[in-house]
């Protein structure tokens, strides 16, 4: 994996936009792009959608609003409801849908999947989305998957004839909900501009990365600090609490500070609670920390402050924690001091 050509020269792009409201047109027809009233080109096609998660579903309902014809795929059929109810539509494929039936029937396929083996079967497996792709069409993997897989997807998609894009995003439910999230793009940047209107209603900003493999690496990037992060976070709560201070108080304190994050004064209240309602599941945290792992292993790059995290999110799971929020790894460090005084 080259690294460098996305340390370098990455290309960010922000979108344009009237107050909270994209501007932006979306149209079934097939003919050459327009531009709307504001500058901004609309795009042009039928837009499919795979997976209808705590992501997929918001940011699929974004591009609804924004007035795309969108057709959608779910494993559960009735996540596809609330969509349908808007207007959204099924492509059925022997009284079911399928992602084939989907990619066949539209001109660019979003996935957004759970972890790799998921994004690879619903690419790649029987009635995969594969199967619906043909010269002209174009696949958005906009799930986090490490950059093996990634580039296996891209390979059989790309064997169609059809164009391919790597995009996972950089945000939870919240900045999916609000059109916020980051894309961190590689791969067919023929592509990637065709998709940008798209990009631009679901969130606030873009990378052009370069070659398939470096967006999955760079969210595995991000994710890891991130995961890491929290437990130190999870940390400080606990040992303020222990030595009399207020959490609360601690939670101010960062946030007026040089260390101060946005995911800082958003959990901390509710850490302080010992409530976790989900925006990022924990399992998905550890996940992509396993991944990161994997990936410093292949280059033999050292990261044993991620390798410590990575343990105290597992032990999170263990204890029933998986599909709470990530913050819910101070139960971990809590378990752990209960049991040390045992």
């Amino acid at each position: 994996m080259a690294a460098a050509s996305f340390l370098l020269s990455p290309r960010v792009t922000l979108p344009l936009r009237r107050g909270s409201r994209l501007l932006v047109s979306c149209s079934a027809t097939s003919s050459s792009s327009s531009s709307d009233a504001a500058g901004g080109v609309g795009f042009q096609g039928r837009v499919g959608f795979l997976g209808l998660g705590i992501m997929g579903a918001p940011m699929a309902s974004n591009l609804m609003k924004a007035g795309c014809d969108i057709t959608v795929w779910n494993r559960t059929k009735s996540k596809c409801d609330p969509l349908l109810s808007l207007g959204a539509k099924m492509a059925p494929y022997r009284f079911e849908s399928s992602p084939a039936r989907v990619a066949s029937s539209c001109d660019v396929t979003f996935a957004m999947l759970a972890d790799p083996e998921s994004a690879f079967e619903v690419a790649c497996g029987a009635n995969g989305a594969a199967e619906g792709m043909a010269a002209g069409k174009g696949y958005v993997d906009v799930s986090t998957v490490d950059d093996a897989t990634s580039k296996l997807i891209g390979k059989r998609i790309t064997s169609t004839g059809a164009s391919f894009l790597e995009a996972p995003v950089s945000g939870s439910k919240k900045p999916a909900e609000d059109g916020l999230l980051i894309f961190l793009t590689a791969g067919d940047e023929s592509l990637y501009k065709r998709v940008a209107p798209l990009l631009d209603v679901m969130g606030k900003s873009r990378f052009y990365l370069g070659d398939v493999g470096n967006g999955a690496a760079m969210k595995l990037v991000v994710n890891m600090v991130m995961g890491s992060m929290m437990v130190s976070f999870a940390e400080g709560l606990l040992l303020s609490e222990k030595v009399g201070l207020d959490p609360n108080t601690v939670v101010e304190v960062i946030s007026q500070g040089a260390i101060n994050a946005p995911m800082f004064s958003l959990k901390g209240p509710s850490m302080v609670k010992a409530a976790y309602p989900t925006a990022f599941p924990l399992k998905h945290q550890q996940k992509d920390l396993r991944l990161a792992l994997a990936l410093a292993e292949s280059v033999s790059q050292p990261i044993p402050t991620a390798a410590a995290a990575n343990e105290l999110y597992k032990v999170a799971k263990s204890l029933g924690l998986a599909d709470q929020d990530f913050s819910a790894v101070i139960e971990a460090l809590k378990a752990e001091m209960q049991s040390s005084q045992h």
